[in-house]
């Protein structure tokens, strides 16, 4: 008579160690393309804002005093909204800083702080800046 044999506690933790090991190798690659596709959607985000900001303009003569005007406004002539949907936070769930007139002589900057929500940085912290 042959008896079912189960795994032993050897044979489980052999398992465990080989899949912490796979993990510890496939997971830093993973982050890192993480981050870099959280950049992206900021700045595909950024450029959606310059078009509407753009058509805004070309509408009043006149860039918005706030993102928040892309969607609602009582100003004459506006023809709104010229974003589909509310003002989306950056991916790292901060608000969009929006500034009026902008850096270096331009009409406005759009800007993400990005993962730290703080001013300045560098790698994943670094500012996205769009004029």
């Amino acid at each position: 008579m042959v008896k079912n044999r189960g795994f032993t506690m050897i044979e489980l933790l052999i398992v465990i160690v080989i899949l912490g090991l796979l993990a510890s190798l496939v997971a830093p690659k993973f982050f890192s393309q993480l981050s870099t596709a959280e950049r992206g959607i900021a700045s595909a985000q950024m450029n959606a804002f310059e078009t509407a900001l753009d058509t805004y303009r070309l509408d009043l003569g006149t860039y918005p005093e706030n993102l928040a005007q892309l969607r609602v406004s009582d100003k004459p002539r506006w023809d709104g909204p010229y974003l589909p949907k509310e003002v989306p936070m950056d991916p790292w769930g901060n608000p969009y800083v929006y500034k009026k007139p902008g850096e270096n002589g331009n009409p406005y900057s759009i800007m993400s702080y990005g993962a730290d929500g703080q001013p300045g940085g560098t790698d994943n912290n670094e500012d996205i800046v769009h004029h």
